[in-house]
């Protein structure tokens, strides 16, 4: 099982009962925390230039990405998982930016590579 797999997670001691629309909503959850996971260890690989690492784990963020929208259409998130959810995707495109600086002057050196090379009509 991948680092990266959504787990539902088990309910505190103290919470509510375990309803179904409870659990869906903490399995969904669960996918964004996953996603977050990824995207902060894209952004310790970019930091340390490990692009290939990055390229790597991006693959791993598609991946959840489709399945939570799969989970997505047959669940919904009450009030106080919209907002932790809206928390998380903040966190995520915080990442998500640092990662576009941090791969621009990478981005750069490829495209001048790019330029330098004779174009090839196979």
């Amino acid at each position: 099982m991948s680092k990266y797999t959504a787990k539902p997670q088990a309910p505190a001691a103290h919470a509510a009962p375990t309803t179904p629309d409870r659990l869906m909503s903490t399995q969904l959850l669960s996918y964004y925390e996953a996603i977050e996971q990824a995207s902060a260890d894209m952004l310790s690989a970019a930091r340390s230039g490990n692009w290939d690492e990055v390229v790597k784990l991006e693959g791993a963020c598609v991946l959840l990405i489709s399945q939570l929208k799969h989970a997505a259409g047959s669940q919904q998130l009450g009030p106080d998982e919209a907002q932790l959810k809206t928390r998380i995707m903040q966190r995520i495109l915080v990442n998500d930016a640092e990662i576009r600086h941090l791969a621009e002057p990478w981005l750069e050196d490829l495209d001048q590579l790019m330029k330098g090379k004779s174009k090839t009509v196979h």
